[in-house]
This record gives structure tokens, C-alpha cells and sequence, in this order.
């Protein structure tokens, strides 16, 4: 048995998700005319209270397009340290976008409104002018840590005084959402776009949405073609982005459970020397100084428990939908056997 707790991006579509492929009605979707793409982006924009949405490829082309609509040369956005689209976006905010970013060092990868109007730029030709700010909720680097509601109405109410615009990095928004007291709705109200993910925890083969007003998905629409992002019959894919939306929300709560059991069973393991607080479905164990990590994460291959080093001495543990109850029973118990 091999366990791969590598990402939630490992899943793979149950047979119901692909039956559900199977049947739909497609068509060209550049033409617009792809029907199950369109049911796509309408469920998606109702369920966050927008006008519209646009299917793409990946979470990475969504973010890059909600920057490029927003913002012109030159710019600058702020954002966290820790966050997905500077860090792991391989350069696009300056390669797509012609941006200068400035960074904010906040609380796992969560940053404050307070934070955010100390560093907007004076209207002075010495600095380029603040444009946008983005935020991620989960935050993926800061080990799955989500905001509270009331710190992003703070934020969104300074960036319409400010005239700002606000993006979301959503790509884990929905584990967000079913371990906080917000719903899509009110986290809709605040951003003027969102890019969600449909292919970690939701168990999509593939795809990602940027849900906004009319004008900016149509706007969007342009970038997207200029990126290569348009597609032909996608919707067999759009088709498993409906049924992971319609299916795979609210058991979320199983992969933060089970990532929250892990954390107490890995806790008086020997070579680890902390483990961090589990906060939705990521975990993060940092082991001892003076072992090399990458043995570690090898012995843990080899015995069928698959991770990801995530820093230095760090090793990260995703849980999610193909993660079974007996898969955390079997990982809790061949680790506690490795001696180190």
C-alpha cells in the first residue's frame, strides 16, 4: 500500500466523478459554446455571489490573469512573504505582469489591514503606485492557516478607500470556509476576484476558476487566450469541477480531522522534533538538526508513506480525499517503527 500524503493534488477522480465525465455535453469552448462549461462557471459565480467566471487550466494562469486585469505598468502589488503567487508562480507577477511586489512578513502567511496601509505608496514619482493587494486564504506556506472574517472586511474596506483592488488566491478557500464561520457568499462580497481550485481537496483531475464581475472575466477572457489557456471540448473536465463542487465540500472536515489525529500521533515520535499546529488539512513536522531530511523522506518511501520536504528540516503531510482512515491507522504505525 502506498500513501501519498505528498499534496492534495495527488487525487484522483472517483468513479462516480468520472462517470460523471463521461456524460456530458460539450462543445467549443473558445466559442463559447461548451455547455457544461458554462454550468460550470455559473455555479461557480452564484455560489460566491458574482456575475461571472472563467475555466482554466490552473490556479497559477487564474492568479496571473486577476493580476495582469488589474493592475497596469508601472505598478505594484502587496502581498505576504509566503504567498502562492510570489513565491511558486514561477516569476509571473514581473515576467506577465511588469510588476514590482512588495512583500509583507505577517502571520503565517496571513497579513493585516493595518499592515497593508503603512506600506501603500505616497503618489510620488520616486515609487510606483500601489495597485493591488492579494491575499490567500489557505495559505499554503503558512501551513494551511486560514483569515478571520473580520480581518478581510478590514482589508476590503481599505483597499475601496485606498482604491485599491483586492484579489483571492482561493486555490483551498473551501477548507477555509468549512473550518471558519464564513460561507462563499460573504467572502465574495470583499474580493472583486477570486481564483478557486478545483483539483486539490475537491478531487478534480484538473482546473481552476476566476470568478469576478462581467467586466473583469471579460477582460480575463483576452488573457487567457493570450496565455494559450483556451480549450476545446473541456467540458469532461468542467463536467468533474461540477461534481466536485457538488460532492466534495463538506467532507473536507475529514481531511482537517484526520490531519489533527496525525499531528497527535506524530508528536512523540523521536526524530521529530516539533510539530506544528494543524489548522486544516496541512501538517508540518520538523525533524531533528542533526538527521539529513532527505534520508528520512526516503525511508518513508520505502516503507509507502509518500511526502514532501517543505524547508529546510521541514516535512510536509497533505490529507485529503483518496487519505482512508485505515491509510492513517497504517502511516501512524510503520512510522513510529523507524528508529533513527
Amino acid at each position: 500500500m502506498t500513501i501519498d500524503f505528498r499534496s492534495d493534488t495527488v487525487t484522483r477522480p472517483s468513479k462516480e466523478m468520472l462517470n460523471y465525465m463521461m456524460e456530458a455535453n460539450v462543445g467549443d469552448d473558445v466559442f463559447g459554446d461548451d455547455p457544461t462549461v458554462n454550468e460550470l462557471q455559473d455555479i461557480a459565480a452564484k455560489l460566491f455571489n458574482k456575475e461571472a467566471a472563467l475555466f482554466c487550466p490552473s490556479g497559477t494562469m487564474t492568479n496571473q490573469i486577476a493580476i495582469k486585469i488589474h493592475t497596469n505598468t508601472p505598478g505594484e502589488l502587496i502581498c505576504d512573504e509566503l504567498s502562492h503567487i510570489y513565491k511558486y508562480e514561477g516569476g509571473g507577477i514581473a515576467f506577465n505582469s511588469g510588476l514590482a511586489t512588495k512583500l509583507l512578513k505577517g502571520d503565517k502567511g496571513r497579513i493585516t489591514a493595518e499592515m497593508i496601509e503603512k506600506e501603500i505608496n505616497p503618489n510620488d514619482i520616486y515609487f510606483p503606485p500601489t495597485q493591488l493587494v492579494c491575499l490567500e486564504n489557505t495559505c499554503n506556506k503558512g501551513e494551511g492557516s486560514y483569515y478571520n472574517l473580520e480581518e478581510i472586511k478590514k482589508i476590503s474596506l481599505l483597499c475601496r478607500e485606498k482604491k485599491l483592488k483586492l484579489h483571492l488566491d482561493g486555490a483551498r478557500i473551501f477548507n477555509a470556509i468549512v473550518e471558519s464561520n464564513y460561507t462563499a457568499q460573504e467572502i465574495g462580497k470583499e474580493f472583486d476576484t477570486i481564483s478557486i481550485c478545483l483539483s486539490k481537496g475537491l478531487g478534480a483531475p484538473i482546473g481552476s476558476l476566476l470568478i469576478g464581475s462581467n467586466d473583469d472575466i471579460k477582460k480575463a477572457l483576452r488573457i487567457r487566450k493570450l496565455l494559450g489557456g483556451g480549450m476545446r471540448q473541456v467540458g469532461y473536465l468542467a463536467a468533474a469541477g461540477i461534481f466536485a463542487l457538488n460532492n466534495n465540500v463538506t467532507r473536507l472536515k475529514d481531511d482537517h480531522k484526520r490531519a489533527k489525529t496525525l499531528a497527535e500521533e506524530l508528536k512523540n515520535v523521536n526524530w521529530i522534533k516539533a510539530v506544528s499546529p494543524v489548522y486544516t488539512n496541512i501538517l508540518i513536522v520538523e525533524i531533528l538538526p542533526e538527521l539529513d531530511i532527505n534520508n528520512i523522506i526516503q525511508k518513508l518511501n520505502e516503507i509507502g508513506v509518500k511526502t514532501a520536504a517543505f524547508g529546510p528540516q521541514q516535512i510536509r503531510f497533505v490529507t485529503h480525499l483518496d487519505i482512508t482512515d485505515e491509510m492513517l491507522e497504517r502511516t501512524i504505525e510503520v512510522i513510529k517503527k523507524i528508529k533513527l
